[in-house]
């Protein structure tokens, strides 16, 4: 039997997702999306994961684009599925309602930096490369890619990237605000893992309503936006995670949530 295309490991309430085809840079196909999309379903419905790790296996590839060989041939049909696939993992992930770190190693192009581009945070190695190359191939991006990295980047920035081609290094994609954190690619599986040991001693519900009120109030205007983000904070008052937030500052001890 063959090995997944997309490796799994629990580790307290951290989930690590591994994009295992080395031997392609990790570039995306019909399978790894299929298997991407049904382990965060899992991740979703899984009360002991509160945050996820999403990288790719080796040291040279986040995810190196979408297979270049499967696509070329699609029908148009087929062509619809694919990118309908795409999308629903991309935003599968960026509603899963807990955290998403991508701890992107090496190339993230394409649909790789669109996965990356989907995740809540972006860690990367400093050899790290960053960029949506499709209009080298006569291509747009078509899992997001022109809607999040202009939300992201700018959208002069975003328009440089996606009509040159061009990837920028880590450091660049830092400056520009692509990734929260730079650090040296031995280094970059215990940055991922401390940050996601922090995420996931946090209060679940809070931060569900965070990254929801941030996902759905950037399109509103402020008044509307401002709303909803007293609905959620209504919502997370009533919540026993809260007492126990609250009650553990008043104790001076460390809160225990339970996502309830």
């Amino acid at each position: 039997m063959s090995e997944p295309l997309v490796l799994s490991r629990q580790e307290g309430g951290v989930l690590y997702l591994t994009i295992n085809r080395e031997s392609k840079l990790n570039a995306l196909n019909r399978a790894v999306i299929e298997q991407l999309r049904d382990a965060f379903a899992k991740a979703g419905h899984h009360s002991d994961t509160r945050c996820v790790v999403l990288t790719g296996a080796g040291d040279r590839a986040f995810a190196a684009g979408a297979d270049i060989g499967e696509i070329r041939d699609l029908t148009k049909e087929e062509v619809a599925a694919f990118v309908e696939a795409g999308h629903e993992l991309m935003n599968a992930i960026e509603n899963l309602g807990k955290p998403v770190i991508a701890a992107i190693n090496g190339y993230a192009l394409g649909g790789g930096c669109e996965l990356a581009l989907a995740c809540t945070l972006r860690i990367a190695s400093s050899n790290a490369r960053i960029g949506l190359p499709e209009v080298t191939l006569g291509l747009i991006p078509g899992y997001g890619g022109t809607q999040r990295l202009s939300r992201l980047a700018g959208r002069g920035r975003a328009l440089h990237m996606m009509l040159t081609g061009q990837a920028v290094t880590a450091e660049t994609a830092l400056q520009w605000g692509l990734l929260n954190e730079v650090v040296e690619a031995g280094e970059l599986m215990n940055a991922a893992g401390e940050l996601a040991e922090q995420l996931a001693a946090s209060a679940p519900l809070a931060m569900k309503a965070i990254i929801a009120a941030v996902h759905q109030g950037a399109d509103l205007a402020l008044a509307r936006s401002l709303d909803l983000e007293r609905q959620y904070f209504e919502r997370v008052c009533h919540s026993a995670d809260m007492r126990e937030g609250t009650a553990a500052f008043l104790e001076k001890r460390k809160p225990v949530f339970k996502g309830n």
